[in-house]
């Protein structure tokens, strides 16, 4: 693999010179034993006869295939209750892990005595389902394409559900292509139906759809579809409007006598589709419809109802353990602002025993949108996700969410209404919960400078009967490290910085006056000279999202080659209160821009960078905010790096696929929006963007840019890269012929850290 990436390297750099070249060999090396860390993606626990058992599901990029190659590992669970008032836990993993070839998903039953394997369609082929025991393939379904196409698996349609009998899994999958038309080899139209294979006609395009944006291209709509796991026969529940784009199904609870109900969310689009991914201002609620039995008329579908009327986002739903209440997540603020993610908030309705659902339902607020928390207290819901099965014995809810720039996993009690932190307080580190052992919480733990570790939750009682978790970790590390990388590692340290807001006076709400965060990285090695390794600094996106203090490979690279990293959480990100994320729209280009040059500041004060020797890294809004700072202080940065990064509102806006995003950032609220925007609103986007800077740019700038990004189009970048090669700017651009926003596939995401280290080493002489 050493080799390979090597050459590919020299390949890709014809005309360098042997210095460049031989650094590029180098640099390849080292950025491929990072890039080859495994990421743990989900994990189970499972109880059976032998008892309890783990399966990790992991991926690792597959650079020659450009693609990640996905296995499964397990493990056998023991536990010592010998040892004083404190179980210890041990991981008995099997030897090696198991390839999951071809594999699209997999979903273990309620008892996990069986396991749902999809593999996913390629071209016209039939999606499979597959049904495993614990020692045999026991059943296997193809699914043709005039049934369904692929199952949906991307997190906001994803929704695979066993029934609790574990006869039937309902699933969300893209609906069968409309016909298109046909004309044979003079051009006629023919009627009727005939085969995509006739000889001497061909297909027409039939009509256009809306598609819902970035990552969907090329995606049908979703449906909701119940397979019987004995016979392989395929339901699609019908009477669900195809206005409304279904997700997320789980079965309401079987009371025996009542009817049972496939529950989902559905987002709306018989207008227009925005952009959804990342997006989660696009309203949506959460649905009803009673699931078929054998003796129903299939002709008459049943009615659709809509248990969330009140309120403009619903979605995640969860049944509590007794059955009696479903939960689900809402954005609202974020649909009501306009705001692409804000912070979240938590909701039940009580379900009716005998399976009749009311014509209307009171929604009851169980965690409500936190504007400004106080120091240390807790600052709101950012979760995204729910388990499947997030309960413990006693109904106590287990979730992760965003607190300031950690990741934390919180206990909430629904009698009572406590929420509690179940990551040890103390802690810097980001904690997910992976999945829930009985009462106790499997939990994965990261920081920027060290590899996640599996650790081991169990809730005891102090004599008073506080509760409080033990934490222990699982010993043998799932994420294999080479030398290189753990030597490299081990002379890291980290630590988050309160940055204390410039411009005080400006700010309309209390909690926009809070000082924001910044994770900053550095070696912990004294230096000879004491001055300071250069700094990146590093910028998110969104703005509305948040950069965790948790292990990024990527970053992680860039800090083992010598870089310390600034890593800026600016006012607008998750995880500080709805107040902070709300202050920046309506300032973008001048609030953000000012809190990254405050936090750069602030480290050059505290002795921490070397103001010489600063580089800047971003993407999208990151690469907004870079593509800003070089022309708004064009003499702070000796390089930048930009990964689709915004350039010009007033060019995106009528191609992007959210331009509501456009006009919501620019003037701070939704009202503005139109699909026609005025020369008043074309001349404010103009001013507001980098573009009305670049005059003033010198810094050297690297750029790296997909061509089928539907959210920030290519020709954005393109047209500010033209622009500075116009005024003689010293400029490098990579162009990635398949790749949409996030540029993440593994070539992609390996070539474009390969060059930007390169790019940073030449301007900062390392």
């Amino acid at each position: 693999m050493d080799s390979s990436g090597t050459d590919s390297a020299k390949e890709l750099h014809v005309g360098l010179d042997s210095a460049t070249e031989e650094e590029y060999a180098t640099q390849s090396k080292l950025l491929q034993e990072f890039m080859s860390i495994p990421t743990l993606d989900k994990a189970w626990i499972l109880s059976s006869d032998s008892g309890c058992q783990a399966m990790v599901a992991m991926s690792q990029a597959n650079l020659l295939a450009n693609k990640r190659r996905k296995f499964m590992l397990s493990a056998l669970i023991s536990k010592d209750e010998t040892t004083s008032n404190q179980s210890s836990v041990n991981f008995h993993w099997t030897p090696f892990p198991v390839e999951m070839t071809g594999a699209s998903a997999f979903v273990p039953s309620p008892s996990g005595l069986k396991l749902l394997v999809i593999r996913n369609p390629e071209n016209e082929s039939p999606t499979k389902f597959e049904i495993w025991s614990s020692s045999q393939l026991d059943k296997e379904f193809h699914i043709p394409q005039k049934v369904h196409g692929s199952v949906y698996l991307d997190g906001w349609f994803e929704g695979i559900s066993w029934n609790s009998d574990e006869t039937r899994v309902a699933y969300v999958a893209e609906e069968p292509s409309p016909p298109k038309p046909t004309f044979d080899h003079l051009g006629y139209y023919k009627k009727g139906t005939s085969s995509d294979k006739d000889i001497g006609s061909w297909k027409g395009q039939g009509d256009w759809e809306d598609e819902w944006g970035e990552a969907y291209a090329g995606k049908k709509q979703p449906a909701l579809f119940v397979i019987d796991v004995d016979s392989g026969e395929v339901e699609h529940i019908k009477g669900v409007p195809r206005s409304i784009s279904v997700g997320q199904v789980v079965w309401s609870p079987n009371s025996k006598g009542s009817a049972q109900y496939l529950v989902f969310a559905g987002w709306l689009g018989d207008k227009r589709k925005l952009g959804l991914k990342h997006c989660y201002n696009r309203p949506c609620a959460i649905y009803a419809v009673r699931c078929p039995e054998p003796k129903d008329d299939a002709n008459e579908p049943f009615p659709v109802h809509n248990l969330t009327k009140s309120i403009s986002s619903g979605f995640c739903p969860r049944f509590s353990k007794d059955g009696k209440f479903l939960l689900f997540l809402s954005a609202k603020a974020a649909v009501d602002s306009g705001a692409h993610c804000s912070t979240e908030s938590l909701h039940k309705i009580s379900w009716p025993s005998d399976g009749k659902l009311p014509e209307s339902t009171n929604i009851v607020d169980v965690i409500e949108v936190v504007n400004c928390p106080d120091d240390g207290c807790f600052p709101g819901l950012y979760v995204t996700g729910l388990l499947s099965d997030p309960w413990l014995s006693d109904g106590t809810l287990i979730l992760s969410s965003y607190w300031r720039s950690c990741r934390v996993i919180l206990s909430l009690n629904l009698i009572s209404g406590e929420l509690s932190r179940v990551s040890p307080n103390d802690s810097d580190f980001s904690w997910s919960v992976l999945a829930l052992d009985g009462d106790n919480v499997v939990a994965v733990s990261s920081s920027p400078v060290s590899v996640p570790e599996i650790k081991y939750g169990k809730k005891v009682l102090d004599p008073s009967g506080k509760p409080s978790w033990h934490w222990s970790t699982i010993q043998k590390p799932i994420f294999k490290c080479s030398e290189k990388v753990t030597s490299g590692l081990s002379s890291l340290q980290f630590k988050i910085l309160k940055v204390p807001v410039s411009n005080v006076s400006e700010c309309l709400t209390e909690g926009a006056k809070r000082p924001f965060e910044a994770i900053y990285i550095s070696s912990s090695e004294t230096k000879e000279n004491g001055k300071c390794d250069p700094l990146v600094v590093v910028l998110h996106g969104g703005p509305h999202t948040v950069a965790p203090c948790s292990f990024s490979k990527q970053l992680a690279y860039l800090s083992s080659i010598g870089y310390s990293l600034l890593i800026v959480n600016y006012r607008g990100s998750l995880g500080f209160g709805e107040d902070a994320l709300q202050s920046v729209p309506g300032k973008i280009g001048s609030q953000d821009v000012n809190d990254v040059l405050s936090a750069v500041d602030h480290a050059v004060e505290m002795g921490l960078a070397d103001p010489s020797r600063i580089t800047v890294l971003g993407g999208s809004h990151g690469g907004f905010l870079t593509t800003h700072l070089i022309g708004q202080a064009p003499d702070k940065f000796v390089a930048a790096a930009a990964r689709n990064p915004v350039c010009n509102i007033a060019s995106m806006v009528g191609i992007t696929d959210i331009p509501d995003w456009c006009f919501f950032e620019a003037y701070g609220d939704q009202t503005h929006y139109t699909e026609v925007p005025s020369p008043e609103d074309m001349s404010l986007f103009h001013q507001i963007s980098p573009i009305s800077h670049i005059s003033k740019v010198k810094t050297p700038t690297l750029f790296l840019l997909g061509t089928v990004d539907l959210r920030v189009p290519i020709s954005n970048g393109f047209q500010y890269v033209r622009a500075l090669k116009e005024k003689g700017a010293d400029v490098k651009v990579l162009v990635f012929p398949n790749d949409n926003h996030s540029l993440d596939r593994p070539q992609t995401d390996y070539e474009s850290f390969l060059n930007i280290a390169v790019w940073f080493n030449k301007y900062c002489k390392l």
